[in-house]
């Protein structure tokens, strides 16, 4: 398929762990399962093309959704301080 709208059902037979990490990651970014494998597979096909500068790279991360993905951050900053002060801190 090149650049057209159609579309194609595709139907695949996973393992019952591949099955359940996939749920799993798609429960947690609030999304559904056929949603989410489309996803990884636009997103598979397209790794070859990497952010070239900072405002590609944010562009990215907005059409991968990833941009507001984890709403249990609030302060961003803060919480990025914690992370940074953790990793020091570890042995």
């Amino acid at each position: 398929m090149s650049g057209g709208d159609t579309e194609m059902t595709l139907k695949i037979e996973l393992p019952t762990d591949l099955e359940r990490e996939l749920s799993a990651e798609a429960d947690r970014l609030g999304l559904p399962l056929p949603e989410y494998a489309l996803r990884l597979l636009l997103t598979s096909r397209s790794s070859s093309e990497k952010p070239a500068n900072g405002a590609e790279l944010v562009d990215y991360w907005r059409t991968e959704s990833l941009i507001g993905s984890r709403p249990e951050i609030e302060d961003s900053q803060e919480h990025a301080r914690k992370l940074r002060t953790r990793a020091e801190r570890r042995h």
